[in-house]
């Protein structure tokens, strides 16, 4: 366990990993701060802006940094979208997506039609990322994708 505390304006670590030297140093730096491995921007009024996980990291191959977890955002808000995990596949990036297949059946839709509408929002997502962050491909996933007890999709068994 580890125990923050904020002194001044710098945060300080109080505690280690119980009897696990080896945890401890994989997460404190050797200047005392804690590698989180969140990577975050900061805008020009002072904001902390989430972007991704440093072991989530997509480099593409224009050399971008692509965060998917910035686009399975954009992804998760489109019509019939249910989730979704951003992967990449052979150096292109792919959209795994578990349509919301309860809605599509309230507006009467056969799966057959969700799938093909889900399909539909590709060109609609890559207009509103940068070119270098474009998904290929969606590849629909029928079943919800495995989850942590705190519902984290378990990205690992995607990749």
């Amino acid at each position: 366990e580890i125990s923050l505390g904020l002194v001044g304006s710098e945060m300080c670590i109080r505690d280690r990993y119980y009897k696990n030297p080896e945890a401890t140093a994989e997460v404190l730096g050797a200047d005392g701060w804690l590698n989180t491995g969140d990577i975050c921007t900061i805008d020009s009024d002072g904001y902390l802006y989430l972007r991704g996980r440093k072991k989530n990291m997509i480099l593409s191959s224009s050399g971008q940094n692509v965060y998917p977890e910035e686009i399975e955002v954009r992804l998760n808000n489109l019509p019939l979208v249910g989730e979704s995990v951003v992967v990449d596949r052979g150096g292109k990036i792919v959209a795994l997506v578990h349509p919301d297949y309860e809605a599509g059946h309230k507006l009467g839709l056969t799966d057959t039609e969700i799938d093909a509408r889900v399909m539909e929002n590709l060109p609609v997502l890559n207009a509103s990322l940068p070119a270098y962050a474009r998904v290929t491909r969606f590849e629909i996933h029928a079943d919800e994708f495995e989850k942590t007890p705190k519902h984290s999709i378990r990205r690992f068994l995607y990749q």
